[in-house]
C-alpha cells in the first residue's frame, strides 16, 4: 500500500512538508498550508504516510465448535 503507483496527493506526506498540528503542514515551497492541500511540487515520502488501523475482528460469529478439532 505504501508504494502503490497512484497515490492521492496530500501535503501531509510530501517530501517538502512538515506536520505542524492536526490541520496544518509547513511546506518548504508554499509555507503554512492545510493538511489536504496539494501542489505541482508534490514528491511522495513513504515514511510520512501513517497507515490506517486494521478493523477489529468479530469473533462473535463463531461457535465453540469452530475452535475444536
Amino acid at each position: 500500500m505504501f508504494f502503490r503507483k497512484k497515490i492521492e496527493k496530500s501535503c501531509s506526506y510530501c517530501m517538502y512538508g512538515t506536520k505542524l498540528d492536526e490541520e496544518q503542514v509547513l511546506c518548504a515551497k508554499r509555507g503554512v498550508v492545510n493538511i489536504c492541500s496539494k501542489c505541482r511540487k508534490f514528491s511522495y515520502d513513504p515514511c510520512k504516510r501513517i497507515p490506517l488501523k486494521p478493523k477489529a475482528l468479530d469473533f462473535m460469529k463463531y461457535d465453540q465448535e469452530d475452535y475444536s478439532l
